[in-house]
């Protein structure tokens, strides 16, 4: 590319887009890369502050913004970006002024990457900006956005910008798909037990879990009693569950006694408390490789809770840790807000 005075800019290429912004927020594009300058265009790009252009000039050792865009768009989740609509994990919008967003492809788990992002924008010529990791995300979801920063960039520079991700561990993002596992509840409680009064604590459960693709296969209720509690959760464990819920009796109450009962099935118990509110109560434990999670009160009258961040790591495959428990502390606090946008918001983000 070389400047020169709009001025004398006639029958030239313009080599990037030039945009309109109208008070108000109006923003468009005026003039489109590409396009060749016509006698009667100067006095527009001069009204639009355009004294000088940058106008192309071919050279074999450099890529033009949106050519190298679409390069650093693959680096970021693979070949795959590549493509449209219904190719595969990822989609690709329209490459403009340099800069390109990425779309999920379909429903799945988000993991990004830290390391290859921060090898990527170790370099001043790009950009990479994303949502954050462990983020549950739909089909069409907005994921990350790249940007060329100078107008063109050496292709020595992008491929020194390929080897620094690769050293790093390949590709920035990536989507976990949901296993569809088989799920057990065990509902503890005398007073559900007995009659006294309704279950509201399943049906919550139950539009969770199937919202990640879990079918509820069995689903046994039981007294104030750790025997019984710990028999049913071995039931269902024998049953083929891949996943136990057990709702209900995670307080210190004398009768609240779920998670004396999960630590009788022989479970690995890997946390009984998280800092996160709501779900400070929670329990997270392993039976063999079935996780059982031991859910406080606050998953039935709460909108969101620790649960809507664990699940979906369940869901996917993940095994949790106590290390992943205590990581939530920092963005554990759920603001309770009147218009809820999570997982648009802080609560769980990483």
């Amino acid at each position: 590319m070389k400047e020169i005075k709009t001025q004398d800019a006639v029958g030239h290429i313009i080599s990037h887009d030039i945009t309109r912004i109208i008070p108000g927020g109006e923003k468009n594009v005026a003039f489109k890369k590409g396009h060749v300058v016509r006698e009667e265009d100067v006095a527009e790009l001069l009204k639009l502050g355009k004294a000088h252009l940058y106008v192309w000039e071919n050279d074999e050792t450099k890529l033009h913004e949106n050519e190298a865009a679409v390069f650093l768009a693959d680096l970021v989740c693979g070949p795959v970006a590549a493509g449209f609509e219904g190719a595969g994990d990822f989609l690709r919008g329209e490459v403009k002024e340099g800069k390109i967003e990425i779309f999920a492809g379909r429903s799945g788990l988000l993991r990004t990457d830290r390391a290859v992002l921060a090898a990527l924008n170790g370099f001043d010529e790009v950009m990479v900006a994303t949502r954050h990791d462990l983020v549950p995300v739909r089909g069409g979801d907005k994921l990350a956005g790249t940007r060329i920063i100078p107008l063109a960039i050496s292709k020595e520079r992008l491929n020194e910008v390929e080897m620094a991700a690769g050293a790093a561990g390949g590709v920035a993002l990536s989507i976990l798909p949901y296993l569809n596992k088989r799920a057990g509840i065990v509902t503890t409680g005398s007073e559900v037990f007995e009659g006294l009064i309704q279950d509201g604590f399943t049906p919550v459960v139950r539009e969770k879990a199937e919202e990640f693709g879990a079918e509820i296969v069995s689903h046994l209720t039981v007294p104030d009693n750790p025997d019984m509690t710990t028999a049913a959760i071995k039931r269902i464990f024998d049953e083929g569950a891949e996943v136990i819920f057990v709702t209900g009796g995670m307080s210190v109450d004398p009768d609240d006694r779920t998670p004396l009962s999960i630590k009788n099935t022989g479970a690995e118990i890997v946390s009984y408390g998280a800092p996160v509110l709501p779900g400070a109560m929670f329990m997270v434990a392993y039976l063999d490789k079935t996780p059982v999670l031991g859910l406080p009160g606050c998953v039935m009258h709460s909108k969101r809770t620790i649960l809507d961040i664990v699940l979906p790591r369940v869901m996917a495959g993940i095994r949790v840790s106590r290390k992943d428990i205590n990581d939530l502390a920092a963005g554990g606090l759920c603001l309770s807000c009147e218009h809820c946008i999570f997982p648009g918001c802080g609560f769980g983000a990483l």
